[in-house]
């Protein structure tokens, strides 16, 4: 079985979109998303620098559009379960058919401004702690006033607070932790910093019109199958403001019976992590239409009669 991933804020980088604009009908495509919600994401993703696109409004509508618009270049294909990492999880209902391209644009759209207005009251940020054991790092972050907003799995959990707070992570690691790497975001994702989003968002989410996932959809929030489109976006508004847990997701995607695994552009940072928490599951990230082939090429390995037997 294959899932279908889409990845979060902080993997962005400038120019990532560029090659993505030269497939046939992705510069129409992504010039149409740019009218219809204000944003000329052609133009942040292929010629702004990389401070401009760490706006949070500016870098999640990028994300989604650049997963949506990779994804399609895959083919009429199926997946066996779709998941996404904060920003990514309205990627993945796109994928899961809960909402439509045009409605995940809108929303996301949404939700950057929503957010990036909450970042601006207190300056905050977000930093990785690559090692250490969570038993260990958890009360050191909650000693600083920090909150792990994202559990990652794979040794790598995202402490998110005040810059005062990660300054102080930084000069302070907890014990087992190898390095302390600020993300190129602009707030305390997944933090009670983020409450006053969740209110506007909630509104717009009222005039979404949604369906309910046609694969399996696997939630941030607790990493369980999420079986109705209502309650996949009623996770996507309280997710802002509540932590990430991407190793259940990885644990349900394991007890799917998941072998293969791509993460759609800018691919890399899941794939990363996957490759140490999921032994055994093949792995392929889309950075460029160049992985396309290879991309395929899984695809159609995963959804073979022998890869069916081989699961069975």
């Amino acid at each position: 079985m294959l899932v279908l991933v889409a990845p979060g804020q902080g993997a962005q980088t400038p120019g990532f979109l560029t090659p993505w604009l030269e497939l046939p009908g992705a510069a129409d495509r992504v010039a149409a998303w740019s009218d219809a919600i204000g944003l000329d994401l052609a133009h942040y993703g292929t010629k702004a620098d990389a401070d401009t696109i760490r706006d949070t409004a500016v870098a999640q509508p990028l994300l989604v559009a650049a997963g949506l618009l990779s994804a399609s270049a895959l083919g009429d294909f199926v997946p066996g379960a779709v998941a996404g990492h904060s920003v990514g999880e309205i990627t993945a209902a796109a994928f899961a058919g809960v909402l439509d391209e045009a409605s995940a644009l809108g929303f996301v759209r949404t939700r950057g401004l929503a957010m990036a207005e909450a970042a601006a009251v207190t300056e905050t940020g977000m930093a990785a702690l690559l090692g250490g054991d969570p038993g260990t790092v958890v009360p050191h972050l909650e000693k600083l006033g920090l909150t792990p907003a994202n559990v990652n799995g794979a040794g790598q959990i995202v402490a998110a607070g005040t810059a005062e707070q990660i300054a102080a992570l930084v000069d302070d690691k907890p014990d087992g932790v190898r390095r302390v790497m600020p993300l190129k975001v602009a707030g305390a994702f997944h933090t009670h910093h983020m409450a006053p989003a969740v209110a506007g968002l909630g509104r717009a989410a009222q005039d979404l019109v949604v369906a309910d996932p046609a694969v399996p959809y696997l939630s941030n929030a607790d990493g369980e199958v999420v079986t109705t489109g209502a309650d996949v976006v009623a996770r996507l508004v309280n997710q802002v403001s509540n932590p990430v847990r991407w190793d259940l997701c990885m644990e349900t995607a394991l007890k799917l019976g998941t072998t293969a695994l791509i993460e759609v552009c800018p691919g890399g940072t899941l794939v990363g992590i996957a490759k140490r928490a999921m032994p055994g599951v093949r792995t392929l990230a889309l950075k460029t239409p160049d992985d396309l082939d290879a991309a395929r090429a899984l695809i159609a390995e995963t959804q073979s009669p022998a890869a069916d037997a081989a699961g069975a």
